[in-house]
């Protein structure tokens, strides 16, 4: 392999984990995607895994689908340029810029509006860090109902199911820092629960 094609060829083998990360962010499972794209169950599971080469016939789908630009999944060079492309997006009627490129530690900053009051528990693997840039966030971690204020912040296991969003009274804007397992930034508590320690920045 020559020098030239070595970039390439490192590229196309990190398509597969991006993909699958992007997948289980936006809690789609392979059988909804699969619908959504036309793309066959077993073509979309072993494009993840690497068995499968990429293609711009199945990648366009996809990008489509998730919303975000070709580039993205591909992990095109940026010449040396390590700035992000904000690119503000609707999802679930919130605003979402994200702030880090496809695959590892994510960061979003999210806005949050007024109308979003009514929680919707929902769990899934993974540990995220919440902070309130501006207004009030209402969080429900488990049992707990809690309002955070600006400059407060919680970390907690997203297996526990959870919820954040308005408090009713104006809309927020948050910082959310989102890892999986086997990229753990955030630290269980001793006690295998959760930790919400809440704490003025």
């Amino acid at each position: 392999m020559s020098v030239h094609q070595q970039p390439i060829a490192d590229a196309l083998t990190q398509v597969g984990p991006r993909l699958q990360t992007l997948r289980k962010q936006r809690g789609i499972t392979l059988t909804a995607l699969a619908a959504a794209t036309g793309i066959s169950k077993s073509t979309l599971s072993r494009l993840e895994t690497g068995l499968r080469r990429p293609s711009l016939e199945l990648l366009l789908p996809l990008a489509q689908v998730y919303q975000v630009p070709l580039d993205d999944l591909v992990g095109a060079p940026e010449v040396g340029d390590p700035r992000i492309r904000l690119k503000p997006r609707q999802i679930n009627g919130r605003t979402v810029l994200p702030l880090t490129r496809p695959g590892g530690i994510q960061a979003w900053k999210i806005v949050i509006p007024r109308s979003q009051s009514t929680p919707r528990p929902r769990a899934h693997d993974g540990f995220e860090w919440l902070y309130v840039l501006s207004g009030r966030m209402r969080l429900v971690l488990g049992e707990q109902d809690l309002v955070l204020g600006v400059g407060e912040a919680a970390q907690f296991d997203t297996q526990v199911p959870h919820w954040f969003g308005s408090t009713g009274e104006g809309p927020a804007e948050v910082l959310s820092i989102f890892d999986r397992p086997g990229e753990r930034m955030l630290l269980r508590a001793t006690d295998g629960r959760p930790s919400t320690d809440l704490e003025t920045r």
